[in-house]
Order: C-alpha cells, then structure tokens, then sequence
C-alpha cells in the first residue's frame, strides 16, 4: 500500500494502536481520541516527512496532513484494525464524554471571552492612553475632552455583565437578550443608588466577614444589594442557571405563546434569585478569589513573574491562558489593579527579538519572508504566526523566548508592575500599567526595565544559540504537506483564482488555527463569509470533499491545488448546517455553487465561520500575490499565481 509505511509510524508514534480509543478525519487532519495523551511521541511526529504538524485541541490528538488525508486515513484504518463505519466511540457519540471537566472550564471560558476580547482591550486601552495623556500633563481630569474619553474607554466596564449577559447565555445554549436583561436589572442605577438614600432596615451576618446591610425586601425575603457594574462571576452563575430554566420552559409552555412566556418565567424567577442568592454568594467568592490570588503572587512576586512568564506561551498552546483571564479581570474589579496576568507582559516582545534574530541570520529565504510579517504582529501582542510558523520548529528560538519571558516575568514581579486596566497587547499594553494616581512610578519603569531586558536576552541568545541555519532545523513553510514518496513535479500554468464567497477577506496569519495560520497546510488567504453560499472560483475537478461537507479542494484545470475550508473545527458538527451540491471527483465550472451553509446556525452553536482560502502545492509557484482586502464578492479577483 502506498502510505502503509507512514501509517505504520503515526500508530507507533501515537502510543500504538492499544492506545486509540478512535480516530477519524477532517479534510486535512487525522483526528485521535487516545487513551493516555501521553504516551504519543509528538516532536517525532511533527518531524515525519508526511506530516504538518500536530495539535492538541478539545479532548483529541490531531495530526495535521494536508490534502492527502484521505487516502492516509485509509492506510491508519488497515494497519491499525480499526472500524472505519463507528469513526467515534460510543462513549463520546452519545454524548455522554466531552473531555474532562477541566478542558470543559477552558472552553466554556475561551467561549464567553472570546467574542469581546477585541472590544475589551480596545476600551482598557483608551483607558490607559487617557491616563497616558493626564501623566504627560496633556489633559486635565476635569476637562470635557478627558471625561469624553474616560466614558469612551469606561462605558464597557462599566456594563461588563451586560455583555457577558450576552456571550454567556449563548454558550451555554440560552436566547443571549435574556442573558442581557439580567445583567440590565443587576446594574439598574435605581437599586444601585439604594445604599446611599438611606438607613438599612437591619443587618445579616453581624461579625462575620459576610456582614451585610440589607436595605430592601422581596416577598419579605432580605435582599442583599451589591455592585454588580464592572462583575464578572455573579452573571456567569446568574446565565447558567437561566440557559437551563429557559429550556425547561420551551418544553412545558405551548409554542402559540413560547416566544413571551418563556423570557417571562424566566426573568421572573431567575432575577430575584440572582439578587437574594446568586448575587451576593458570587459577589463573596469573587472577593475570595482576588484576595487569594494577590495573597500567592505576595509570597514571592519574583518566582510568580518567572512561572507565569515563562510558560505563557505554553500556556496559549494548549488555550490555558484562558483560565486567568477572569482571574485578572475580577482582579481589576475587586481590587482595582490585577498583578497577574501582567507577568505575561514580555513573551511578545522576546519572541520578537528572536524572530528578529532569525530574519537577519538566517540563509533560508522562506524563513526570512515569513520573519517580516512574524516579527511585526508580535510586537503589536499578536504571537500565533511567529511562534508556530517559526519558533516552534526550530525549537531552540522557542526555548529561548521562554527563558528570556521568564526573566521579564521575575522583573515585572520583583518592581511590583501591575495593570489598572483591561487594555491591549504588545506595545498596547503600555498605557494599562500607568498608576492612575501616582503616573509613571517605580512599577511603570519596571515594566520597561523587563522589556529591554527580555528582549535584549532573546535577540543575542537566538542570533548566537538558536541553530538557525542548523540543516536539521527547518521552519514549517518548508515542509511537505504531503508524503515524500507522494510530493512529484506537476506542470502548472499561470492562473488568477476568484473569490468563492462574498465577505470580507482577512490575513491567514491572523485566524485562531495554527496549521492555517502558519502557512503549514498552503498560502491564501481566509474570508469571513456574509452569504452562506460557497461558488466554484475556478474549473476543475472536486479532488476532496469531506463527507460532513465543510470543506472541499479542487484541482484547477490549469494545476492549482486549492483548500477551501468553511470554519473553524466545524467538522464537530458532522455535516449538520452544510449542504453540498457536487461529489468528490465531478468536474465543475467557475460560478457553479458548490456548498450552501447557514452561517446563523454555525455560529449560534459555537464556531466560527471565517473561511481559509489555500494553495496547497504553493511551492510550484514563483509568485502568489493576494489581490484584495477588505470586502470582496463572488468572482472578483482574489489570488493570483504566477510560474512563469
């Protein structure tokens, strides 16, 4: 068989077939479901001619292929005696199994952040450039000019749980405006102003740390005001609870009035509830939960900064990052300053200094084309691109970039630097770390001492250690995305692709998945579809499509291999929300529609649809040159290639 020997190896490398729990495919990765993670050899599998890379995401052990998956899936089911027709065990089809409780933390964190991460470090950095500007004497606090800005870059802050109102009773499968309108009542100026108008009636807890007033009463049941503006944990319990409500009432109440009574039933029991339990016992672990991080961080401030330095880039890998970030934001909140995810403040800017390092020294012309646009977008806090695309493979860079991170970390934690707001990445990250009172103080030029320092350790130590031009060390772009024995000459003729959707085309570098993002699996671009119709950009033949029918390649008539993938991870959906009009093998005209897709419906069920275009045999051309941003439609110019 023609990928037997490759087969062979990826069992062996996965820990062996006793180890596979399952495995399927995508349309360009083999998907494992293994016993123990462990025991697979991963840095022999991302070296072995045939494969990408490897990724470990969401419960499963992915080795990414390219377009030739197919046919090595068929070669991994026969040498390893698994059952092509049950592709996922029982346990997890049922649904009973979605990894472990850990895993389901980070994902349902990762979900709820994630759709306003962009808004929110946009704010915080308003925030810190208007406290930037009252430093530096430009603005005074009680000028319209500032106030203007501060309700800007505060607004959001502000009314945090309205927004995560929103995220969060999408993820946890609610109508979102119900999320809202329970965050609406909890930051109701009406009840927040109550505390200040008056005596209380009595006290609760008397001597206890859980001391409170109470003010008003519902039903005759004490009702405990807090400040829920600027929370983050009461409305995450608060949505949770209301996604299962709301569900118990679709199913009781007839639907000629579900679409009233059902939000009705719902804001009437889950809003006093919020406010008599929900509220104030979130609201005492909130304030536990910042009190027991700042009390960590206290007992040594240096070996915390190395820790959290040092492996934050590790910690992005495998999406742990995602667990501080509520930490850091409810940090803020309770305490109005956050030390901890602060500590993380210098790995952009040492993986920067060893791109940087790489792009001046290295012989490899496709590891310094890729080194520009890498070493740009990790100054502005943007890592993926540089740490998988050229970090990573070349190993020592990335240990490097650790090591020089932790340094920065332990500076940061020894000056005591923290953020006083939410605001951006990079050199954004600046104008978060400027006291709101004392301005740039002993903390501010701690941070600037640990940039240097961490930057100046990774650039001398890559330029002089890193093995750059070590003729076993070879940057992912270089790799064959195909087997050896497979990867053969073929005749290609200049050729311009067309768009195959109406959007907006966006950077590849720029999208969450690194075997797309770093080039590894081709070069285009991705577009974020505003129509859920996918059209043929060329004529050709449908060499690949995946049966739950989120992606398709083609081969044009003129030798263009082309990956057309619709999300992010939609092959989870199993097909659901995708409709295909042509089969593997047809042969298709330009403008013929190929796929229809309901982006609403992808999206409500938790995944992206931003769309990668690719070339896959990119190395037979001398020239691929991306021939739109921004908006774009059907048919319009979009990639053009060029061997001649």
């Amino acid at each position: 068989m023609k990928y037997e020997k490759l087969a062979k190896d990826i069992i062996e490398n996965v820990g062996g077939k006793e180890n596979v729990k399952s495995v399927f495919h995508c349309i360009t990765r083999l998907r494992f479901k293994l016993k123990d993670e462990g025991k697979a050899n991963t840095e022999v599998l991302e070296n072995m001619d045939g494969v990408v890379t490897v990724r470990q995401s969401g419960g499963q052990y992915q080795v990414v292929i390219g377009n030739h998956v197919a046919d090595i899936y068929k070669a991994v089911v026969a040498e390893g005696g698994f059952d092509a027709e049950k592709p996922v065990d029982a346990e997890d089809a049922d649904g009973a199994e979605k990894g472990s409780l850990f895993n389901r933390f980070i994902d349902m964190i990762s979900g709820i952040f994630t759709p306003i991460l962009g808004v929110l470090a946009a704010s915080g950095m308003i925030k810190g450039f208007n406290a930037l500007f009252v430093a530096l004497g430009w603005l005074n606090e009680t000028g319209g000019t500032y106030q203007v800005l501060n309700a800007t870059g505060d607004a959001l802050f502000h009314f945090l749980p309205i927004l995560l109102g929103y995220s969060a009773m999408k993820k946890f499968g609610g109508a979102p405006f119900i999320g809202m309108v329970i965050a609406m009542a909890l930051v109701y100026p009406a009840l927040e102003v109550i505390p200040q108008a008056g005596e209380p009636l009595y006290t609760l807890f008397a001597g206890t740390m859980f001391e409170s007033p109470v003010y008003i009463e519902f039903f005759g049941i004490p009702v405990i005001l807090m400040t829920y503006s600027m929370s983050v944990i009461p409305i995450l319990i608060a949505t949770f609870f209301a996604a299962k409500l709301e569900r118990f009432f679709t199913k009781v109440i007839p639907s000629v009035v579900r679409m009233f009574l059902v939000p009705m039933f719902t804001l009437l029991i889950i809003v006093p509830l919020t406010f008599i339990i929900i509220g104030p016992i979130a609201t005492w672990a909130s304030q536990m939960l910042g009190t027991a991080t700042v009390w960590i961080y206290d007992l040594s401030p240096l070996i915390a900064g190395a820790f959290i330095g040092g492996f934050w880039l590790v910690f992005v890998m495998f999406g742990l990052h995602w667990g501080l970030v509520p930490v850091a934001i409810n940090n803020l909140t309770v305490i109005g300053s956050d030390p901890v995810l602060t500590l993380m403040f210098v790995h952009s800017f040492a993986l920067a200094a060893a791109i940087l390092a790489i792009w001046i020294k290295t012989k490899n012309q496709k590891t310094k084309t890729l080194s520009a646009p890498a070493f740009i977008s990790s100054i502005f806090g943007v890592t993926e691109p540089a740490m998988y695309g050229i970090a990573l493979p070349l190993k020592r860079p990335f240990i490097i970039t650790l090591i020089s991170s932790a340094v920065g970390g332990a500076i940061l934690g020894l000056f005591g630097t923290r953020s006083y707001v939410m605001g951006g990445l990079g050199i954004f990250q600046f104008p978060s770390m400027i006291h709101p009172e004392e301005g740039f103080n002993t903390a501010f030029m701690g941070a600037i001492v640990a940039v240097v320092v961490g930057t100046v350790l990774a650039f001398v130590l890559t330029y002089f250690f890193g093995g750059i031009n070590n003729n076993k060390s070879t940057a992912v772009t270089e790799r064959t995305a195909q087997p050896a024995e497979d990867n053969v000459e073929q005749n290609v003729k200049n050729e311009v692709i067309g768009s195959p959707l109406n959007g907006e085309v966006k950077n590849l570098a720029d999208i969450s998945d690194s075997a797309f993002s770093s080039g590894a699996l081709g070069k285009g671009v991705t577009i974020q579809p505003t129509e859920g119709r996918l059209i043929s950009p060329v004529t050709g033949t449908v060499s690949a499509l995946f049966g739950t029918h989120h992606a398709i390649g083609i081969e044009t008539e003129h030798g263009a291999e082309l990956l057309i993938h619709i999300g992010m991870d939609t092959v989870q959906l199993d097909g659901e929300f995708f409709k295909s009009h042509v089969s593997q093998g047809d042969k298709v005209e330009k403008g013929q529609l190929l796929i229809e897709f309901d982006i609403e419906a992808i999206q409500k069920a938790g995944y992206e649809v931003i769309t990668p275009v690719v070339i896959t045999n990119h190395d037979q051309y001398r020239v691929i040159e991306i021939e739109s941003q921004g908006n774009i439609q059907i048919g319009e110019p979009l990639i053009t290639l060029e061997n001649e």
